[in-house]
């Protein structure tokens, strides 16, 4: 039996705008001994944790209810969340006890009372520039939108997706060179029929008796297979997944982008009316703004 916990900063959620879910449940292992003590959500990267930079793009993108599922560590993230939840953002917790013991399609199902309506679906390990979700926001109305990284070349830890014009038609890391079009980051976006379709998919996998052990992914591989999945590219926004210590530097690298980026967005308001930003930090984005893929 799945219990969910429920903890709340910021106030009762009021169902305005859209929900943010964010997968966080997990120690990150192969983090170690980095994260012995505490959940991968919460390592930092550069000035802040993983999850207080997810917090920040999410609301960068004008999305202002978060839920953040939890699993090893889940008090400490708990402890966290009114610190690092950004002004305006109404953010809470929801515990998946089975975290040691499956993958995050137990995470998705505890989370599935929150998918009634449309929502983002983030994994709790990937930082990128917020443009990215305000991609998938605007893009065109389909059930299901993923964004989607090319690049030259994908090792075996890629989520790999194969796609025939604008839809994703296999999503898996099974794929060989010749099926993959490219690796899914780790953002999806779900709306109209989209939550109710993924949340029957989900419930179809978990009928498997191997199903814990599955990447939520596999439900979004039944609904591509179906047609209802459409690709979002990331083109140049930097983006990162953090699954190794190798993968610090790339996300520092991220990190520091989107400090000078949360430092324009202050100064083009501080510069009122005429939308003048100072010419150093104008310079220091374009220094620290990476561009491409995330390994």
């Amino acid at each position: 039996m799945i219990r969910a916990v429920t903890g709340q900063v910021g106030g009762h959620l009021q169902g305005r705008g859209l929900k943010g879910i964010i997968l966080s449940a997990g120690q990150g292992r192969r983090l170690l001994p980095l994260t012995q003590n505490l959940p991968k959500c919460l390592l930092r990267v550069g000035e802040r944790t993983v999850l207080e930079w997810q917090l920040h793009m999410l609301a960068a993108a004008g999305v202002d209810h978060a839920v953040v599922v939890t699993g090893f560590g889940a008090a400490a993230v708990d402890r966290e969340l009114p610190a690092i939840t950004p002004p305006g953002m109404h953010a809470r917790t929801l515990f998946n006890e089975l975290h040691d013991r499956a993958d995050n399609i137990v995470s998705c199902a505890v989370a599935a009372p929150e998918m009634a309506e449309d929502f983002l679906l983030l994994n709790g390990d990937t930082l990128a520039d917020p443009v990215v979700i305000e991609r998938l926001l605007a893009s065109p109305e389909t059930p299901v939108a993923m964004a989607v990284a090319r690049k030259d070349a994908y090792d075996a830890d890629d989520m790999r997706v194969r796609c025939e014009g604008t839809r994703v038609r296999r999503v898996g890391k099974d794929l060989g060179p010749a099926e993959t079009d490219g690796e899914a980051i780790g953002f999806s976006l779900y709306r109209g029929p989209g939550p109710r379709l993924f949340t029957e998919a989900l419930a179809e996998v978990l009928r498997d008796p191997e199903a814990p052990h599955r990447w939520y992914l596999s439900a979004v591989n039944l609904l591509a297979g179906r047609g209802h999945v459409h690709l979002v590219g990331v083109g140049g926004a930097p983006w990162a997944e953090i699954d190794y210590p190798h993968d610090l530097p790339r996300a520092q690298g991220v990190a520091a982008h989107l400090a000078v980026r949360a430092a324009l967005g202050a100064a083009a308001r501080w510069a009122g009316a005429e939308g003048r930003v100072p010419a150093p930090e104008a310079a220091a984005f374009r220094q620290v703004a990476p561009a491409g893929n995330g390994r």
